[in-house]
């Protein structure tokens, strides 16, 4: 598994890829992409219901940024910004599909709408039974995709992607207290539904890499050279 992208921290390389987009190089938009792919995917998987919604709203939060380049000032880092953006374009595109998205603590009753179906016991741990661990896993995701996206959100990129609560809070834009909140939510309903702990095999689900990420970079330079943004030379 790769580390987890900081978002507090920027990355050292960004400044200099941004000379790169401003200048419409096509590789600095790929490196770009293939830096922060995994964790936008992974913020949008938080919100919306499956990964081929999840891979749209990536690519469309990647055009909007780099259609706004001039927007990004550095007040926040280019992680974080990329984040919210890829956030705000899933929350749209759920609100478009005319879904509700609970995404305050406003709500009651929420915890009633998760199945209860304890498994009892632990995730299996002998290294030979691989088919038993992708079923705990699948349970996992199923159990996790229960979670209204609020809650949802906090736990991925908390324990799936495994950034810190500041930075999380930097993402979603809201306060470090909010997160740690949410995340005990999450993580106690998680628990009661699953019977395990929930953390032990959450870094191995809603991976983006490989050829959906080759894929999606694809998509994105072939609309960005159609709009001129890209200055191929």
């Amino acid at each position: 598994m790769q580390p987890a992208t900081s978002l507090c921290e920027p990355h050292h390389e960004d400044s200099a890829l941004l000379a790169g987009l401003r200048q419409g190089q096509a590789r600095a938009f790929e490196q770009l992409m293939r830096r922060y792919n995994r964790l936008l995917y992974r913020a949008a998987r938080g919100i919306v219901h499956d990964d081929a919604e999840a891979q749209d709203a990536v690519q469309e939060a990647w055009l909007k940024a780099f259609t706004a380049l001039d927007g990004f000032r550095g007040e926040a880092s280019l992680g974080t910004w990329l984040t919210r953006i890829v956030i705000n374009q899933a929350l749209v595109q759920q609100r478009r599909l005319g879904r509700l998205v609970l995404w305050n603590e406003d709500v009651e009753g929420w915890e009633s709408d998760m199945h209860k179906d304890p498994l009892g016991g632990d995730a299996p741990e002998s290294p030979e039974d691989h088919v038993a661990r992708l079923q705990v896993r699948q349970q996992l995701e199923q159990a996790i995709a229960t979670l209204p996206p609020m809650y949802r959100s906090v736990f991925i990129l908390r324990a799936v992607h495994g950034l810190s609560v500041e930075d999380t809070a930097q993402g979603l834009d809201v306060s470090p207290d909010v997160v740690k909140t949410r995340f005990l939510r999450a993580r106690a309903q998680l628990r009661s539904r699953l019977g395990f702990d929930p953390e032990t095999e959450a870094a191995y689900l809603h991976d983006f890499a490989g050829q959906r990420c080759s894929d999606l970079i694809g998509r994105v330079l072939q609309q960005l050279r159609a709009r001129g943004v890209i200055r191929d030379h």
